[in-house]
């Protein structure tokens, strides 16, 4: 069965690189996250491994026993199986050093956020993924490394302790509307291939400049024809 990896899901990893199962149905969104932690400043931090359900998630864990991942990045809202069933499932294949879950969603639900935290969730981020995300996600696999046998990851308690923190728009509406969460995906995927946009912007100008020189060229042309029927019809009467 094919599975929807990106970034090289069976490259080796070099030591002390986090290794990223992002878990989402929506291919804006696991876009975002790939380029999100697959360029600028966290380039050469993490791997980033991309499978479009949790069904597909499951079945790459078991094969490589938890082994070759070390957070997975999962949404909520998912067809089938949930995010929310996914962290459960995760966690109980290794109840004694379990994998690092974050959980996303467009919808900062509170009853959802103290459910997936009570589950044992390290963190719950509102989509769209974005640069100050990256921070709390370090933080979680910093935790993870530095002490395996440890209690849950610090940012699980320091999530618990603090409010979370929302963006502006999440803060004006109790609900983010799947249109809104696919509209910041959108934004956020132009903002991080902004490099690239740049390379094409000459060859985009140069594609205006001769689209508006097209138009005024017609414009230019139907009025010279529209003259030139009237001086036609003077000259034969």
């Amino acid at each position: 069965m094919a599975m929807a990896m990106a970034v090289g899901g069976g490259a080796e990893v070099e030591e002390g690189v986090t290794r990223v199962l992002v878990v989402d149905d929506s291919p804006v969104d696991r876009r975002v996250a790939q380029l999100l932690l697959s360029s600028g400043s966290c380039a050469g931090s993490f791997h980033v491994i991309a499978v479009d359900s949790a069904k597909k998630a499951m079945e790459f864990l078991g094969l490589k026993d938890g082994k070759a991942i070390d957070m997975v990045l999962t949404d909520y809202c998912m067809p089938e199986m949930t995010g929310y069933d996914l962290l459960k499932a995760v966690k109980a294949l290794n109840p004694r050093k379990p994998i690092p879950v974050i959980v996303m969603s467009s919808e900062d639900e509170p009853q959802r956020i103290s459910r997936c935290l009570s589950a044992g969730a390290e963190d719950f981020i509102v989509k769209p993924l974005q640069s100050k995300d990256v921070q709390r996600l370090r933080n979680c696999s910093a935790a993870r490394s530095s002490n395996r046998a440890s209690p849950p990851c610090e940012c699980d308690a320091a999530a618990k302790r603090k409010p979370l923190v929302l963006p502006p728009s999440a803060a004006a509406s109790p609900s983010l509307p799947r249109r809104a969460s696919f509209a910041g995906g959108v934004a956020m995927v132009l903002h991080s291939s902004r490099v690239e946009l740049s390379q094409h912007l000459p060859l985009l100008l140069k594609l205006v400049v001769l689209a508006y020189a097209v138009v005024c060229v017609g414009e230019l042309l139907h009025r010279w024809s529209s003259r030139g029927g009237c001086s036609l019809a003077l000259w034969c009467a």
